[in-house]
């Protein structure tokens, strides 16, 4: 009898283990994700609002809270733990690597950048040879002039003739009706279309095509190395659920605009719908999939950084970013 009661013992306990061991993650208590924007939220935010919405993340047993980033930045918050996850951009994550701050950047949110340089149309900038003579209104940063600087030379044209001001978040619009500024850095997905909705007429220069340097991966999804160390199974199911929220926005662009103004109702719905539109074929474009991130990009705009004396440790690309959490 006692053998028997010891077998039966044994077996109870193995049947608790093994039940155990096949527990999801959704029959627990879910994993709680601060998930950190890079600004006010915009369409490039719109796929980790859908997977929210949908219950993509619950189905992964994840309970996520989206914030924005406030006096710090994403990279900051990310590697100190105050938020597992984060959206930033190539430069940032290869500013802050070169300082030793461990953040990965594991999507690459659209494939190519669409982002260049916006002026009304009656100022005639057609070419940055035409930025001479002109003001530019920026954020002032001296990666910004290094930028105007190389696609000048590129162009024939001198840099010190372009007068630089700062304007940070002011309107654009007004600015430039008023002779502030002449032309400023903006997203093709969200400021050439709010000019068009505003009816003004704009010259837009695309900046990935006029230097395939500067055709880097902005924005990108972040996340700590250390949390990849010490819990891959959350990043896994993380980038499972938002590669579905990207995925669903590509196919539902109208769908998505509505989802993503029920958080965010205080923008203007038009904008946001034909910027839905406009992104929904920029997120997977020519890549095999949605967040898909190829060493040469980041090689080529690292280089970049490092020959113009942008950072003064060389990062390694590998290290930088990660395809691994994807198909």
């Amino acid at each position: 009898m006692k053998k028997i009661a010891t077998l039966i013992l044994i077996a109870t306990i193995l049947l608790t283990m093994a039940g155990c061991q096949a527990k999801t993650p959704s029959e627990g208590e879910p994993d709680k994700v601060i998930f950190t924007l890079d600004w006010f939220p915009n369409t490039n935010h719109t796929g980790v609002y859908i997977a929210k919405d949908k219950g993509y993340f619950q189905e992964e047993g994840i309970e996520i809270e989206i914030i924005q980033p406030g006096e710090s930045t994403a990279e900051q918050l990310v590697a100190s733990g105050s938020a597992q996850f984060g959206v930033s951009y190539q430069e940032s994550v290869t500013f802050a690597r070169s300082e030793g701050i461990p953040v990965v950047s594991v999507a690459s949110v659209i494939q190519h950048n669409t982002s260049g340089f916006m002026s009304l149309k009656e100022k005639g900038i057609l070419s940055p040879k035409d930025f001479e003579g002109k003001k530019y209104g920026g954020w002032g940063s001296p990666i910004e002039i290094a930028t105007l600087a190389y696609l000048m030379e590129q162009d024939g044209a001198d840099i010190s003739l372009v007068e630089i001001v700062t304007i940070g978040d002011i309107d654009f619009f007004a600015a430039s009706q008023t002779g502030q500024v002449d032309f400023a850095w903006v997203y093709e997905g969200w400021s050439v279309i709010e000019a068009g909705l505003k009816g003004f007429d704009v010259n837009y220069i695309d900046l990935g095509h006029e230097a395939e340097v500067f055709d880097y991966y902005t924005p990108v999804i972040i996340t700590s190395e250390k949390l990849i160390a010490e819990n891959k199974d959350l990043v896994e199911r993380f980038m499972r659920a938002l590669a579905r929220g990207y995925e669903f926005a590509v196919e539902n662009p109208e769908k998505s605009a509505l989802i993503f103004l029920n958080s965010a109702p205080e923008l203007n719905a038009d904008l946001v719908k034909a910027s839905q539109v406009f992104l929904s074929t920029k997120y997977i474009d020519d890549a095999e999939y949605w967040g898909y991130q190829n060493e040469e990009t980041w090689d080529r705009y690292t280089d970049w950084l490092f020959e113009n004396g942008f950072i003064t440790n060389r990062v390694e690309s590998k290290k930088a970013f990660t395809n691994d959490f994807l198909q």
